[in-house]
């Protein structure tokens, strides 16, 4: 039987609460036996100066997930040409595995943008993608596409944006991402300049 495996990209930087609850849903609600949180070094849409160090990233993601058998971190994008784009990581995992079916999680909000993606059409047309929805974003016309899965993944309004702003700001970000995560970035200072 094919292992069917999620794929969730992102910056997580830092990983948070809304993170995990997006990932362990699509892992226990949907289809997919596996969730990959897949640790972009560069967003091709970010500045990569407002980014923390890859590896610090990745590390944070294990240790949000480390007693979670469906969850796991995937360091393939540390290894393809930056800025990463999501097709070729797509076509590399899929030579990489080819005893896994991969697919894609997204929010509404990058769903809309998704038109503007290096070969767009080719993922709309070759990987399913499952939908979380994000406050003030629809769909839009791609919820009709046949390759598209709109879920009902719980709503978080909480951003790393949040995260790092807190901990510059000195504030307690305790129950917003696991107590290892907050321990790992206290021992590295990390977000606090």
């Amino acid at each position: 039987m094919v292992q069917k495996i999620g794929l969730f990209f992102g910056s997580f930087n830092p990983i948070h609460i809304g993170h995990l609850i997006i990932a362990n849903y699509m892992a226990n609600y949907t289809d997919l036996d596996e969730v990959w949180f897949v640790v972009s070094p560069q967003n091709p849409f970010k500045e990569k100066k407002s980014l923390g160090n890859m590896y610090d990233r990745l590390e944070m993601v294990n240790l949000a997930i480390e007693e979670v058998d469906h969850l796991k971190a995937s360091t393939i994008e540390f290894s393809l040409p930056q800025p990463s784009y999501t097709i070729d990581t797509l076509i590399h995992l899929q030579e990489k595995f080819p005893e896994k079916a991969f697919y894609l999680i997204m929010g509404e909000d990058n769903l809309q943008g998704l038109p503007k993606w290096k070969n767009a059409e080719v993922i709309l047309r070759d990987y399913s993608i499952f939908v979380y929805p994000r406050p003030g974003y629809d769909a839009g016309e791609l919820r009709h596409h046949p390759n598209v899965h709109l879920t009902d993944t719980p709503v978080m309004e909480l951003s790393s944006t949040f995260l790092r702003q807190s901990i510059k700001d000195g504030k307690s970000i305790q129950f917003y991402t696991p107590d290892k995560v907050i321990a790992f970035m206290d021992k590295k200072g990390l977000y606090s300049i």
